[in-house]
C-alpha cells in the first residue's frame, strides 16, 4: 500500500420545493463512498493488483491522505457493517434484517446539530436491504432527523412491467450474498412517483437512461449525481456493490467490479469539482466496509466470502481528499472503522456523542 500511495416520511421531503436553492452553496460537504463487499489488497493496493485501480494511484491517492490500515472488529455483513461505520457504534443486529440501526446515524447528528432540513442528507443504496439505514430507533433522533434513502435497483423495479425484467436482469440482482433474502420496505425510501419531483427525471427517462448502464453501481452513481444536480445534499452517502458480486465464485467478474468501482470514484471526484456547489468545500471519503478472506485460510473460501474475521477481511483501507487534507500522505497505523462518524462530525462541526470511535486526527 506504502508503494501505492507513494505514487419524517418519505412524502414530506418533496414538499421543499426549491430544491437546490436550499442548499447553502459554501457550507462544508460531505460525500462518502462505501465498497458494499470489499476487495483485498492482492487485487488493489498491491504490486500485482494496482493495475485494476489506475485512476486511484494516478488520480486520487495524489491528492489523498492515505491509510492503510482501517480494521473493522464488528460483524462482517454489509448492511450490518455499513450501518456501524454509519453510527460510529459495532450495530449487532441480524445482518438479513430490516431492522434500523440501534445507535444514532451520522444523518441524524448532522441534521439535529446543524438543524439542516430533510433535503440536505442522502442516501444511495445498493439492495434493498439498505432501506433502514437513513435513521436509528434511537431515543431523541429516529426518522425526523434520518435521511432521505434512494434505492435504484428497487425504483428500476418498480418501473418496468414484468416483460421487461429479463432484459435488465444484472441490474437488479438484489443481494449476490443470499438472494433469497427479500426484506420489506419500511423507512425513508423514495417511491417511484417521486422521481419527478425530485429529481426532475421522468420514469421514463430513468428506464431508458438505466437499461443503457452495464451494472447497479453506475445506476447508483447516475442517481446520486442527479441529487447533487438537483438539491446539492451538504451529506450524500453512496454505497456501491458490484464488487460482492465475488459470492457468485467467478474471480473475473470481481476485478471487474473493483475496475468500475476505481473508475466511477474518479469520476465522482471530478464531478465535485467542477460543480460549483461542491468545488473546494467537500470532503471525499472512499473506503470498503471491510476486506474479504485470504485464500490460504482453510475456514474460508478466498475472495469470494468473508467469513473467517481474519486479518484479510477485517482490514481495509480508506482515502480522505478535500480542503485542509494534506495531499499524498500515507498514514501506516492502524485505525478503527468507527472512527469514520468522528472525523467526519469534527470537519463538518456536529458533535456524535453516542459514537465509539475518536476523531482520526490526521483529517479531522
Amino acid at each position: 500500500m506504502r508503494l501505492a500511495a507513494g505514487t419524517g416520511a418519505a412524502g414530506s421531503v418533496f414538499s421543499c420545493a426549491p430544491l437546490r436553492a436550499l442548499a447553502s452553496p459554501r457550507r462544508p460537504k460531505t460525500v462518502v463512498v462505501t465498497f458494499g463487499g470489499g476487495a483485498r489488497d492482492g487485487e488493489t493496493f498491491s504490486p500485482e493488483g494496482q493495475r485494476n485501480i489506475p485512476r486511484m494511484i494516478a488520480e486520487l491517492i495524489p491528492q489523498a491522505t492515505f491509510f492503510t490500515q482501517v480494521v473493522n472488529h464488528g460483524i462482517l455483513g454489509h448492511y450490518v457493517a455499513t450501518a456501524s461505520l454509519a453510527t460510529g457504534v459495532y450495530e449487532s443486529f441480524n445482518n438479513f434484517s430490516a431492522t434500523p440501526p440501534a445507535n444514532p446515524t451520522v444523518f441524524e447528528y448532522f441534521r439535529r446539530d446543524l438543524r439542516r432540513p430533510e433535503t440536505d442528507a442522502w442516501v444511495v443504496a445498493p439492495s434493498n436491504g439498505f432501506n433502514r439505514i437513513g435513521a436509528s430507533d434511537s431515543r431523541g433522533y429516529g426518522s425526523s432527523l434520518g435521511a432521505g434513502v434512494i434505492l435504484p435497483k428497487h425504483l428500476l423495479a418498480s418501473a418496468m412491467d414484468e416483460g421487461a425484467h429479463a432484459g435488465a436482469a444484472h441490474l437488479l440482482h438484489d443481494n449476490y450474498e443470499d438472494p433469497l433474502y427479500t426484506p420489506q420496505l419500511a423507512g425513508k425510501e423514495v417511491e417511484l412517483q417521486k422521481l419527478d419531483s425530485l429529481l426532475k427525471l421522468s420514469v421514463a427517462e430513468f428506464t431508458a437512461h438505466a437499461r443503457n448502464l452495464a451494472s447497479p453501481d453506475e445506476l447508483s452513481v447516475y442517481i446520486a449525481r442527479q441529487l447533487m444536480r438537483q438539491l446539492a445534499p451538504s451529506l450524500l452517502w453512496i454505497t456501491l456493490h458490484d464488487i460482492d458480486i465475488a459470492h457468485s465464485g467467478a474471480y473475473s467478474l470481481y476485478l471487474e467490479g473493483i475496475r468500475r468501482s476505481d473508475r466511477l470514484c474518479a469520476d465522482l471526484w471530478k464531478a465535485l469539482q467542477a460543480d460549483g456547489e461542491y468545488a473546494g468545500v467537500t470532503t471525499m471519503v472512499i473506503l470498503p466496509d471491510f476486506g474479504r478472506d485470504s485464500d490460504l485460510d482453510p475456514g474460508g473460501n478466498g475472495f469470494q466470502h468473508h467469513r473467517t474475521g481474519d486479518a484479510l477481511s477485517r482490514t481495509t483501507w480508506m482515502m480522505v481528499l478535500g480542503p485542509g487534507v494534506r495531499e499524498n500522505v500515507v498514514v501506516d497505523r492502524p485505525v478503527n472503522s468507527l472512527d469514520l462518524v468522528p472525523t467526519l462530525g469534527a470537519r463538518m462541526g456536529f458533535s456524535p456523542r453516542l459514537a465509539q470511535g475518536q476523531p482520526v486526527p490526521e483529517v479531522a
